[in-house]
Order: C-alpha cells, then structure tokens, then sequence
C-alpha cells in the first residue's frame, strides 16, 4: 500500500468503517482528515491519531463543498456515512425513505461533487459504499438496497465524466460487517447465525475487510481502476452458501 504522505478525507469517519480506515491509513504513513456529524464521536479517533476533525453533516451538499474547499490539496475522499432500515416497503414510511435516501445517496452525491472540484487539476480517488443488497435481492432492503443502487449509478457516471481528469471513482459493496449499524442484527445470537450462515466464508464481515478494500482503491498503484463495484462481501452476492 503507498498511501504515504496521501492526505485522505474519510467522511463518518467515526463508524466502524470509516474509524478502520483511518487507522489503515495512518498506520501506513498517510493522514486521515476525518469529518462526521458528532464532534464525540470524532474526537476520541482524532486523539488517538492525531488527525484533523471537522464536524459536518454530508446530506447538507453546499456545507460539504466548502468544508473540503478549505481543506487544501487531497488524494483521495471517501463516503463511509450511511444508514441500515430493514423494512418492507409497506411498513416503511415517507419520513424513513426520506432520511435512507439522503443518509445513502445524497451523502455519495456531496462526496462526488466536493471530492471532484478538490482534485479537477490533480486527480484522485473517490470511493462510496453500496452494498450487497444492492445487486441481490433481500428481504425488507427495498429503502436500503434503492438509495444504494443510487449510489451505484452515482458512481458509474462520476467515473465516466472524471476520468480525463485522472479522477478514480469506485464503490465497494459490503455483505453484513459488525459495526453499529448493524447491531440489531449483530447482538441476537439467533439472528447473527442465520446471517453467517448466507455468506459462504461463513462469517459476517470485520470493518478491517472493507477498510483493506476502500485502502486498495485508493492505492496510486492501483490507477488503471475506475468504474468498479469491488464486492466485500464473503460471498453474499454471487454464491449460494451451502
């Protein structure tokens, strides 16, 4: 990985994704500027690091493009801010799909649109999450597997429209991980095990899998990668656990 001296803007960077990357990155020799909502939640990770914070709400786009605006030159920017609602689409309510679509797909879209004016003369790599959900049908995902197919989109043509820019944009796309969002899930042992089980690795996933990813593509050596949906996923999304 030779993301040293690369200066990378994590934003919910105090998740369990985003909190992981950024030890990624700074254990290798890179700086991790780290934005998110909560001021709590971001200054403990900023201490231990010695990073650069900035408290911001992403689904705000205009807020977003003048906090990155101010942060001088970057390598690369990352959305790790996002929600979890499992529901049926017809118990889910206006106000719910409301706030998936803009904690999902307006966040990506902020991300794009600050990342890319930050690096339209350098170049760059952008890097959303999606999901598992969002390329395999699963049970009361309809909010969250739509405003991540979004993101997806989002990501296909951001890649086309930057790249004679040098500019890298990419998704990953996680089956479940055990990070807080996912703690309804995570804290029923019945609930846990079934889940384990629909990945054929036959574990759900770690937030050090998908940070090693979202690292690898914003790796320089890795520059002849854009466009992409890297699934993350143990499995989840394209082989039948036995």
């Amino acid at each position: 990985m030779s993301l040293k001296n690369g200066r990378v803007v994590i934003i919910g960077a105090a998740g369990g994704i985003g909190s992981a990357l950024a030890r990624r990155i700074a254990n290798h020799g890179g700086e991790a500027v780290l934005l998110g909502r909560s001021l709590d939640r971001l200054a403990p990770l900023a201490g231990e690091l010695d990073a650069e914070m900035h408290v911001v709400d992403a689904s705000k786009v205009d807020d977003l493009d003048k906090l990155v605006a101010t942060l001088g030159p970057i390598h690369g920017i990352v959305n790790c801010a996002g929600s979890l609602l499992l529901k049926p689409a017809h118990l889910t309510s206006a106000a719910e799909w409301n706030q998936t679509i803009e904690a999902n797909l307006t966040t990506a879209f902020a991300t794009v649109r600050a990342g890319a004016k930050a690096m339209l003369a350098t170049g760059g790599s952008i890097v959303l999450l999606a999901t598992a959900a969002a390329r395999t049908g699963f049970p009361n995902h309809e909010a969250i597997a739509a405003a991540k197919s979004g993101v997806i989109g989002l990501m296909l043509g951001a890649a086309a429209s930057y790249a004679p820019r040098n500019i890298r944009v990419n998704c990953v796309a996680p089956g479940l991980v055990d990070t807080p969002l996912a703690a309804r899930i995570t804290s029923s042992e019945a609930a846990l095990k079934a889940s384990a089980a629909m990945h054929a690795l036959g574990r759900i996933g770690q937030p050090a899998d998908v940070a090693s990813g979202i690292a690898w593509l914003l790796d320089p050596e890795n520059s002849w990668v854009t466009g992409q949906v890297i699934g993350i996923d143990g499995g989840l999304s394209t082989i039948r656990a036995r």
